[in-house]
């Protein structure tokens, strides 16, 4: 008897075995688009987040002013908190918190900011913190100092 090993990767059943990989459809991949006024609306062909498989996956937020659609005044720590005020929201409206986050990953203009990024991060975020990165990038739109996107579980 040839050994078989399953594992499901949202909402396929991939069948390991000696002859070879098989993947069995279990059920359609059912995946919501997210959207709030309380934050920046997509300006291109993205979402501001898509649930799917019990998780939301929040586009990159920048700072910007949901209201009137401006960068936010100030340096990197006023940028950070609006950033996260931002995705907040998003996940919010997916009925997920920053607290519900298990993956955040941080692209910062200049990686001598990470100090001052990290202590208003630490501000939104409860322990146990979730899994994270963060890289220093070339550019980021509107030449902004950060921007955040997260991973988060949605409740219920």
């Amino acid at each position: 008897m040839k050994r078989r090993e399953a594992l499901t990767v949202l909402g396929a059943t991939v069948l390991l075995s000696s002859a070879g990989t098989h993947i069995q459809k279990r059920s359609p991949l059912m995946k919501k688009e997210i959207k709030t006024d309380k934050a920046p609306q997509a300006i291109g062909p993205y979402s501001q987040a898509v649930a799917a498989g019990g998780f939301v996956f929040a586009s990159g937020q920048i700072p910007l002013d949901p209201a009137g659609g401006e960068i936010v005044p100030g340096g990197i720590e006023e940028q950070t908190r609006r950033v996260l005020l931002n995705l907040s929201a998003v996940l919010e409206a997916a009925s997920s918190s920053l607290a519900d986050a298990v993956k955040v990953t941080v692209f910062l203009q200049d990686m001598n900011d990470f100090g001052r990024m990290n202590a208003v991060y630490q501000e939104f975020f409860p322990a146990p913190y979730p899994a994270r990165a963060a890289v220093q990038v070339a550019r980021l739109p509107r030449d902004v100092k950060v921007e955040i996107e997260a991973v988060a579980a949605v409740k219920g």
